[in-house]
């Protein structure tokens, strides 16, 4: 069973309504409304979760906009309209019929990656993709911990380059984090230093790179005002570039990139599109480019993250190696300003809303 001495609040029970955060029309912050909707009925192989906080992530802000729609599977039998929120901590209210004896139990405490609707006081989980929280996080921190985990453990230790090795295979690895200060990037340089990797980090800030620093990163650059292409190869090039920008860094990447090295795609700040692409980088050195996102992979493949997670990454809170670095917490009804914060792109690390 999933059990921790720490205490998300008490549990509701026998509860029909909840407070929401729901996106009333594709568009700016704004169209963030929290208010009354029904609790969602428990799936049989789902846990229903009674929120403490959930984090706020640039998918949920990507769905307020209406470009980043919910996979189907999300919306199977539910309104169509998913509430966003996609990591959450708190508390087991209900537990499915066909999730495994023991899986987890009543008033345990636990994280999930939600397919959805994390923004609200009760969120259904697939019982897979429930974990017990990491060791000595408060509720805040335990509530930004999964979207973060799982997408940097699969886009770093999951993947394999095109000769079938992973980035955790061997020794001298190093890595190359775009958006070093974002949350995806804090915990990818926190991640890969604990793995032992060489960590090299971008920022658009001195301030950003002294914290970039003070996440791990070995070497971080300034990319307002460095060449970071040259500076990366004059110190040897990386195994793997972490990219949440992609248009014309796309072309960069491939120049950083040892033998064997890959890039992996996770966003598109920059924009989707990458022009003029010389590809005899990728020839000449046996490149891999991929791309992924967490939310529509099948659920077998987060449950077996979240497995992988709890074995290998979540002893390295117990050991002291990995935190939570929360930038600024907001109450569910405010989602709209947290929303504003992260567009700012002013915030260093997670974003939080407490419920």
């Amino acid at each position: 069973a999933l059990r921790s001495t720490r205490r998300f609040g008490k549990l509701a029970r026998n509860v029909s309504t909840m407070r929401a955060v729901h996106i009333t029309e594709p568009g700016g912050p704004a169209v963030l409304v929290c208010k009354d909707t029904a609790v969602p009925e428990c799936k049989e192989d789902e846990v229903r979760i009674k929120v403490g906080a959930a984090g706020v992530n640039r998918p949920d802000v990507l769905q307020r906009m209406g470009v980043y729609p919910p996979p189907p599977k999300a919306v199977t039998g539910r309104d169509p309209n998913v509430l966003p929120g996609l990591e959450v901590s708190g508390t087991v209210a209900s537990v499915g019929s066909a999730v495994p004896a023991g899986a987890v139990q009543l008033d345990d405490q636990v994280v999930a990656l939600a397919d959805g609707g994390g923004y609200a006081e009760y969120v259904c989980v697939p019982y897979g993709q429930v974990l017990k929280p990491p060791p000595g996080l408060s509720p805040v921190e335990a509530g930004a911990v999964c979207e973060g985990y799982f997408t940097v453990w699969h886009n770093l230790f999951q993947q394999c380059n095109v000769f079938g090795q992973r980035l955790r295979d061997g020794e001298g690895k190093a890595v190359l984090i775009h958006g070093g200060t974002s949350g995806i990037g804090s915990v990818a340089i926190q991640l890969a230093k604990a793995m032992g990797l060489t960590v090299f980090a971008t920022a658009g800030s001195d301030s950003k790179v002294q914290h970039c620093c003070d996440f791990g990163a070995d070497t971080a650059f300034n990319y307002k005002q460095v060449d970071w292409v040259k500076e990366v190869q004059a110190l040897g090039k990386v195994d793997l570039v972490l990219d949440m920008v992609c248009g014309d860094y796309v072309n960069k990447n491939l120049q950083v990139l040892r033998r064997g090295g890959r890039i992996a795609l996770i966003g598109t700040l920059g924009g989707p599109v990458a022009e003029k692409l010389d590809f005899r980088y990728a020839m000449r050195s046996w490149l891999t480019i991929s791309g992924s996102t967490i939310r529509a992979r099948p659920a077998e493949d987060k449950a077996q993250i979240a497995r992988e997670l709890e074995e290998h990454v979540w002893p390295l809170f117990a050991a002291g190696k990995l935190k939570v670095h929360v930038d600024s917490t907001f109450a569910l009804a405010d989602a709209c300003k947290a929303h504003e914060r992260m567009e700012g792109s002013d915030h260093v690390g997670k974003i939080v809303l407490t419920v």
